[in-house]
């Protein structure tokens, strides 16, 4: 009876396969699946829902992967374990001509390549059975894709730490080429993880359309964390404040750096960040006011501008020493998110003027996953212990 149960649910499959645009590639969809199901189970020495004695870890919902193959395409739903990680076994190497595929499909279709010339573009990387078919669907999984990316439930994870930026890029808008800002916000979870958030269009950086995201993003579970990096935009500082009552507010070190430096003459920049700089090193709080004190008596006359600067921001250039126990260098500014964005916009040059909005964030967004899935299993950014401390501070 068992046999026949098994060979009738097959049949079923089959039968279901077979009405897909493509049976081939939907019955390895179904296998890779089930194989992710089954690796995941033997990592954690227990099913899903399973209570179990000999269990060593959990799961904690699915993250949105692309798999290409000489099939075609196919958009994945990879368990998530909490602590470790997890890759399938089938993508951790991918072939440098599906790399490859990837980048082509997906600059292409922003910039409203034909199919035939995405085909000829294929081709060149040695893929000769790319069908104008897959095509279609690669682009139309790529939407839903990074939509559910995009608009995913943060209820189940804490953020104690965010990082806020805008990255910029030239879009045409109703005929017009104007210069559009995408906001990306980056949380540390409670693991030490890094992980990307939000990706929003903004059509200007003011507070409204900053309070409108954070929003959005209480709305999809998020909690108030206990610190956020940014740069000092008046309308970003004014949402902050609204939306996360009882957050801490570090301003980045380095923009800082850079406002204060406008008004110095450039001749003289140099030698005067190398001072201003030995502010931020100090190994306390009290330290580093003193030599910001002394900086300030000393350079008072000659650059009356850049040290009424300094003076307006440095308690909040200083909150990162509220936190001890992670790490100054990496929580006093917005390092990580400049080199992100200059790695990204070495890739999105290639575009030069986005079509229009949608392909900005649907190629920004494919880029970003794919960081979130390296993030996800490489090393913690901020150490687990560290993060345990900050979230006992309290708000």
């Amino acid at each position: 009876m068992a046999h026949k149960k098994n060979s009738t649910n097959l049949t079923e499959l089959l039968l279901q396969c077979m009405t897909q645009p493509d049976p081939m590639l939907s019955m390895l969809e179904w296998l890779c699946t089930r194989l992710m199901e089954a690796e995941v189970d033997q990592q954690l020495g227990a099913e899903k829902s399973q209570r179990t004695d000999g269990r060593s870890g959990y799961r904690s919902g699915y993250r949105p992967r692309r798999l290409d193959t000489r099939m075609g395409t196919m958009y994945l739903m990879v368990p998530k374990v909490r602590q470790g990680g997890y890759i399938p076994f089938f993508v951790t190497e991918r072939k440098r001509s599906e790399a490859a595929l990837i980048q082509v499909v997906q600059e292409a279709f922003v910039q409203g390549v034909s199919t035939r010339k995405m085909e000829k573009l294929a081709q060149s990387l040695g893929i000769e059975n790319l069908s104008r078919s897959q095509v279609s669907e690669m682009t139309k999984g790529l939407n839903e894709q990074v939509n559910e990316f995009r608009n995913r439930p943060l209820s189940n994870t804490v953020y104690p730490v965010l990082w806020v930026d805008a990255l910029y890029e030239k879009v045409r808008v109703d005929g017009r080429i104007v210069s559009m800002a995408i906001l990306i916000v980056f949380g540390v979870d409670e693991n030490g993880h890094r992980d990307i958030i939000a990706v929003e269009p903004m059509a200007e950086e003011s507070r409204s359309p900053y309070g409108v995201l954070f929003q959005d993003l209480k709305d999809r579970g998020l909690t108030t964390p206990k610190l956020i990096i940014s740069d000092a935009h008046s309308g970003l500082v004014s949402a902050i404040q609204e939306s996360f009552p009882g957050a801490s507010w570090q301003r980045c070190k380095v923009h800082f750096m850079r406002n204060i430096l406008a008004y110095v003459p450039q001749k003289e920049k140099k030698s005067f960040a190398s001072v201003i700089k030995e502010i931020w090193l100090a190994p306390t709080a009290d330290l580093a006011r003193k030599r910001a004190y002394d900086v300030m008596d000393a350079y008072a006359k000659r650059f009356p501008k850049a040290v009424q600067c300094l003076e307006n921001g440095l308690e909040d250039s200083l909150t990162f020493y509220a936190f001890p126990k992670l790490d100054a260098r990496k929580i006093s500014s917005s390092n990580m998110i400049e080199r992100l964005n200059r790695e990204i916009r070495r890739r999105t040059s290639v575009v030069g003027i986005f079509p229009n909005e949608a392909s900005y964030v649907r190629l920004m967004t494919t880029y970003l996953m794919e960081y979130a899935v390296d993030w996800s299993v490489s090393r913690a950014y901020l150490s687990q212990d560290s993060i345990e401390a900050t979230l006992l501070i309290a708000a």
